[in-house]
C-alpha cells in the first residue's frame, strides 16, 4: 500500500480519483493513525499528481475533521493538504454512510454498530438532512 513509486502506466488517462480508504482511531497511537491516514492518502495523492495535475481528487473523509481530537486533527491536515496539491480537490465529511443493496463493513464493529444504530438512521437524516447518506447517493455526486 505504501509503494508509491508503483503509480505509472496503469494509473494514466483518469481525470478522477475516489480516494475512500479509512481506518478507524479507536485504540490507535496518533503516530500510526498518521501513517494510515495522512502519509498513505498524501503518499498516493502525489503520486496522481505527478502523472496527471488536473486530476479530481475526492477524499472520504469525516463529520468533526478539523476538531481538537486526535483523529479530527490529523484528518485536517489530511484536507489541506489535498486542496494545496490539487487545483480540484473535494472532501465528504460524512457522518454516517448507510449501506445499500447488500453491501456489508468487512469491520466488525461497523456492522455492530449499523445493525444496533440503523434502524435510526432514518430518523437522523430527518432531524439532520447532512448527517446520513447512502452509498448510491454518494455515488451519484
Amino acid at each position: 500500500m505504501f509503494d508509491f513509486d508503483t503509480a505509472g502506466a496503469d494509473l494514466q488517462g483518469y481525470d478522477a480519483c475516489f480516494f475512500c480508504l479509512r481506518v478507524s482511531s479507536a485504540g490507535m497511537s496518533e503516530v500510526d493513525y498518521t501513517r494510515l491516514t495522512f502519509a498513505l492518502t498524501m503518499g498516493w495523492a502525489r503520486a496522481l499528481a505527478r502523472i496527471n495535475p488536473a486530476l479530481t481528487f475526492v477524499y472520504i473523509s469525516g463529520a468533526g475533521t478539523g476538531g481538537k481530537a486526535m483523529w479530527a486533527q490529523v484528518k485536517g491536515r489530511t484536507e489541506e493538504a489535498l486542496l494545496v496539491l490539487f487545483p480540484s480537490a473535494y472532501m465528504f465529511r460524512l457522518s454516517a454512510l448507510r449501506a445499500m443493496n447488500g453491501e456489508v463493513s468487512k469491520t466488525r464493529w461497523t456492522r455492530i454498530g449499523y445493525a444496533v444504530l440503523g434502524p435510526l438512521l432514518p430518523l437522523l437524516r430527518a432531524i439532520a438532512p447532512g448527517t446520513v447518506i447512502n452509498t448510491e447517493e454518494l455515488a451519484a455526486r
